[in-house]
């Protein structure tokens, strides 16, 4: 039976790709986890990595990022080959990950955490502007991140890298554990940061979520890429993405 699935609104851009990674090898210490790698990203999309746990998204989102032991192959930011750059000039060229554990300091309130990271570039969000997106850090902002729910500690998550100026994001599972309400604020989160011309990455096992935000899918497994569908040929697809992800 085909499954209806609610899309976002908007078509994917089509312009040169902004991210073009190709034949990327990754490696923690001794263990191989990446083995080639390759797909591309468009400014202004929203595109999923979907995959079994151990497939090697989380692995692909912080090789982006130059958080992995070594890799090998290309990974360019528009013209800027990145693979031999260190993370903190990665960061510069206005990308940021939010890691699936959040890094919330629980002994600084919600402000202050807001408030730890660099900015990077201009162009990032004001406080007032993240608290209009997150309604629920501005009621708690004095309060301190372990009194935080797992819901609210994610929105700060999302909210401390927007301040920084990247208009690239890297999102690991921001949905995971969290109440449908909180998925649904985080959703439309992602649409209104897309209207704003960010460009995200987002690693995902909720199909049914990512489909709600997601101009393009990447299907993962044993660290490679093995399938790309379009959000608009999901319905069509659902079998093949039920069979890849063991649903």
């Amino acid at each position: 039976m085909t499954e209806q699935i609610t899309r976002p609104a908007g078509a994917a851009k089509t312009d040169t790709p902004l991210l073009t990674v190709s034949g990327l090898q990754g490696w923690y210490g001794e263990s191989h986890v990446l083995h080639g790698v390759d797909f591309t990203v468009s400014r202004g999309e929203v595109v999923t990595l979907l995959g079994r746990n151990g497939a090697g998204k989380t692995t692909t989102i912080n090789s982006i990022m130059g958080i992995l032991d070594k890799r090998e192959g290309s990974i360019k930011l528009g013209d800027t080959e990145t693979i031999k750059m260190q993370a903190r000039e990665i960061a510069r060229l206005g990308i940021a990950i939010c890691p699936e554990e959040r890094g919330i300091f629980s002994s600084l309130s919600v402000e202050e955490n807001l408030m730890l990271p660099p900015k990077i570039a201009d162009g990032g969000l004001d406080v007032e502007r993240i608290y209009d997106l997150f309604p629920n850090l501005k009621e708690r902002r004095r309060s301190q991140g372990t009194k935080l729910s797992g819901g609210e500690q994610q929105m700060l998550a999302i909210a401390r890298i927007l301040r920084t100026g990247a208009r690239f994001l890297l999102l690991d599972e921001p949905t995971e554990g969290l109440a449908p309400v909180i998925v649904q604020q985080i959703g439309k989160t992602i649409n209104l940061l897309k209207n704003d011309g960010f460009t995200t990455i987002l690693v995902e096992q909720n199909f049914r979520f990512a489909a709600s935000v997601a101009d393009r899918h990447y299907v993962v497994d044993q660290g490679r890429v093995i399938d790309m569908i379009p959000n608009e040929e999901l319905d069509a697809n659902i079998d093949k993405l039920h069979a890849y992800l063991g649903v």
